[in-house]
């Protein structure tokens, strides 16, 4: 059964297509990544799916009681308000302490109950976020870009959680990044976005794929240094190519790459 299916969905802020024509369905248990540049419609994507933002064109479906984890991309904290990492787990509907305690143990953050949220560092608030969005056993997580602000390290150990989480629950993961380097590890189809879809298909093959690296300007192997991802379930090896004027296939336009990030402290 699918659990979320959109077909042909427009966004259009004022008289701009932020997304124009886009569709996409993601399986139970299936792990999706969706990458493209900045202001490409990443964000806007997953608030559309979300029922946040409205279309303008385009139908989107989900399953009956799909139960939905989310964890945006970052939570804004005003230090003059205390707020402890179990209070926030009590919002907007309340948690036992010993599922507060079972849950921040899964995501790897046991024993911050009573830390202040201001207090977290980064790799640690996106865990206490990921742990909130655990505790209604959702059918699928949505996260949008869930390692911004972290390192490198803290950005593979925070990945290789997300697939214990889809290991270990059977969850659906949607999920939009920037950060290349690491995360086709634990994807299992990519979507290309900018503005449309430009290509999607398992990791090896959107990696090879010309709209993916000319949108991204990578001329060399070494700017694509891809983890493989192995596990017993097979995916289709097939690329879907969808050419526009956006997708950045031989226009000759200048790209540049998100790759690199400054250093940031992590859990």
């Amino acid at each position: 059964m699918t659990l979320i299916a959109a077909q042909n969905i427009t966004v259009r802020f004022g008289s701009t297509d932020i997304l124009s024509g886009v569709s996409l369905a993601v399986q139970p248990a299936e792990i999706v990544t969706i990458v493209g540049p900045n202001g490409s419609g990443k964000s806007t994507l997953l608030r559309a799916i979300l029922g946040i933002q409205p279309l303008a064109a385009g139908t989107l479906n989900r399953a009956p009681n799909l139960r939905i984890g989310y964890v945006p991309q970052r939570l804004h904290i005003d230090r003059p308000i205390p707020m402890t990492a179990r209070r926030f787990l009590s919002l907007p509907q309340r948690c036992t302490d010993a599922q507060a305690t079972a849950v921040l143990a899964r995501c790897g953050v046991a024993g911050v109950e009573n830390r202040q949220l201001a207090d977290l560092s980064g790799g640690q608030l996106q865990r206490v976020l990921l742990a909130r969005a655990l505790l209604n056993e959702p059918d699928i997580l949505i996260l949008d870009e869930p390692t911004q602000g972290l390192d490198q390290p803290g950005e593979a150990a925070f990945y290789q959680l997300i697939a214990d989480v889809r290991r270990d629950t059977g969850a659906a993961v949607l999920l939009v990044s920037h950060d290349l380097h690491v995360v086709m590890a634990a994807s299992d189809r990519v979507i290309c976005l900018n503005g449309h879809i430009c290509c999607e298909g398992t990791p090896d093959v959107v990696r090879d794929a010309p709209e993916y690296r000319a949108l991204f300007g990578f001329g060399t192997q070494g700017a694509l240094a891809l983890y493989r991802h192995d596990h017993d379930h097979s995916h289709g090896p097939s690329l879907t190519h969808v050419h526009g004027p956006n997708c950045g296939h031989d226009h000759g336009h200048s790209h540049h790459t998100e790759t690199q990030k400054e250093p940031h402290k992590h859990a």
